[in-house]
């Protein structure tokens, strides 16, 4: 894969870029803060770009906005936002448009799933910390479709978050391919969303409804 970084840290950037280039992927730019890193993603059309979300100028949530700007400019183009803490406010727009991850730097403890996870981008799926999702679906009011959900869906729902196929979610959990296909038809009907044939757009849609519902 050619791969954008946007990082602020020169240490976290340079060993971030090692770890990726010793993977086989090629740095095609690195940028210490957010204008220069929509201008690398724009001039250098990257298979991935990998952003963190507090950088310069304000050292806010920068990062989240450039990714905004990129996706506006070129709505397909795969994007890993990282932060150190979970800041949901841009996440929602961004999942509902696919090809999205959000990681929290701290909860990387294996650099094989870590790169699984860039993968699983690239090809236009997601890749959602189970922090970050916890977040989503836990910003809701009393009494909404959410609540209806039994512990288990609410389960699945998280693993189908993070991008899991059916075959993975049924591992973690210990259950069968069918009865985790049960179980998400079931999310599906009592959140009131169309049936599709893609997992990953069964996803984008609930946590869309679901950010919609907070309110």
């Amino acid at each position: 894969m050619r791969i954008v970084i946007g990082e602020d840290s020169a240490l976290f950037r340079e060993g971030l870029a090692r770890i990726l280039a010793d993977d086989g992927h090629e740095i095609v730019a690195t940028a210490a803060d957010a204008p220069a890193t929509v201008a690398a993603v724009l001039g250098h059309d990257p298979d991935l770009a990998v952003i963190d979300i507090r950088m310069p100028p304000e050292h806010a949530d920068d990062g989240a906005r450039a990714a905004r700007e990129i996706r506006a400019a070129r709505p397909a183009q795969p994007i890993v936002l990282l932060s150190q803490h979970v800041e949901s406010r841009h996440s929602v727009e961004l999942v509902s448009t696919g090809a999205f991850g959000y990681l929290l730097k701290d909860r990387v403890l294996d650099v094989g799933d870590f790169l699984d996870a860039l993968a699983r981008v690239a090809a236009g799926g997601s890749a959602l910390d189970p922090e970050v999702v916890a977040r989503l679906i836990g910003r809701r009011r009393d009494g909404d479709r959410l609540g209806a959900l039994t512990p288990r869906e609410r389960e699945v729902l998280a693993l189908m978050a993070e991008g899991r196929t059916n075959r993975g979610i049924a591992r973690r959990l210990h259950l069968t391919e069918r009865t985790v296909e049960t179980h998400t038809g079931s999310i599906i009907g009592k959140l009131g969303l169309a049936a599709s044939d893609d997992d990953h757009i069964r996803v984008l849609a609930v946590l869309a409804h679901i950010d919609a519902g907070s309110g």
